[in-house]
């Protein structure tokens, strides 16, 4: 009996695409199919990441393609696509473009792949994937995005540059929107398991939650002519292994809210696990009234990016 590799489709084949297809295949999750509408690109970025196969020494097909059909039978589908912000841009400017991008999109995939999982990494986040779960008309545990993941990397390289010890020891944790309303918790974050504010004083935990908050305008001020894309496809792959291999990890993800945190139907970034059936789990954690506060005022701003959607 010959065990079919699984499959993971990105849409979008720039830089966190095509960089999301290279740690996908280089971590032999499955084969690769990286779609695009410009003619040319994703198929010359999979020949390309093909040919590394032999050096690295991973096993997948990496197809790059313009046309749906071969996107098929997926069992996870990254959505990158869309317009990346410029400098002095939020990530809420993007909303009514990206809307329209995500929405056409996702209904090719939902045709193609109707038992996919999806994650999605378009910006402004929480709402695409509001748009991703209504246009797709998939069970909320199937559509998630990637934010909390990407969010709390960032908190611990900075913690780890901070205290210059072993990312590897660092958790740290962030919770609500993608975006300037983050709400970092340095309660919940440790190294080895000793409680961040144990390791340093209030004020240079509040520089490096700022420090967090910003973390994406930082790399686009930086770079000028483009946004982040190391870390956010990265993030977004580490999600796709935890549902492919069942992991069952506890991760920060935008995942659908309901009773939940008492929000009513929304998507934010919440503490997930993540298993073979998705988002298996939403995990409630007590918070004080200040991280209440700043955690409903990032829901509330989701729910008036999502207000403005006409779908």
């Amino acid at each position: 009996m010959s065990l079919k590799r699984k499959k993971i489709t990105v849409v979008g084949a720039g830089f966190v695409g095509a960089t999301a297809a290279h740690w996908a295949a280089a971590k032999e999750l499955g084969d690769v199919c990286l779609i695009d509408i410009i003619e040319g690109m994703p198929q010359g970025k999979a020949l390309d990441l093909m040919q590394a196969s032999p050096v690295e020494g991973f096993d997948a097909a990496i197809i790059g393609t313009n046309d749906y059909k071969d996107t098929a039978d997926s069992d996870v589908v990254i959505i990158t696509a869309g317009l990346p912000r410029k400098p002095g841009m939020s990530r809420d400017d993007l909303l009514f473009k990206n809307t329209e991008i995500v929405k056409a999109v996702t209904e090719k995939i939902a045709k193609y792949s109707p038992n996919a999982f999806l994650i999605i990494v378009s910006n402004p986040l929480d709402a695409m994937v509001y748009v991703a779960h209504k246009v797709s008309g998939f069970p909320t545990n199937r559509v998630m995005g990637m934010a909390g993941v990407l969010d709390a990397a960032r908190f611990r390289t900075f913690i780890a540059m901070e205290l210059n010890v072993s990312v590897e020891d660092v958790t740290a944790f962030v919770l609500g929107g993608h975006g300037d309303t983050m709400v970092p918790l340095p309660r919940y974050s440790t190294v080895a398991g000793i409680p961040l504010p144990d390791l340093m004083p209030p004020e240079k935990i509040e520089a490096l939650v700022e420090r967090t908050r910003n973390g994406g305008a930082e790399i686009v001020n930086l770079l000028k002519t483009g946004s982040a894309f190391f870390a956010p496809s990265a993030s977004a792959v580490s999600m796709a292994e935890s549902i492919l291999k069942d992991k069952k990890r506890i991760m920060p993800c935008a995942a659908y809210c309901d009773k939940e945190y008492g929000v009513g139907g929304y998507f934010v970034g919440v503490p997930v696990k993540l298993g073979a059936g998705g988002v298996e789990q939403v995990i409630e954690i007590s918070l004080l009234p200040e991280e209440k506060a700043a955690f409903q005022k990032s829901v509330d701003a989701v729910k008036s990016l999502v207000q403005k959607i006409n779908l």
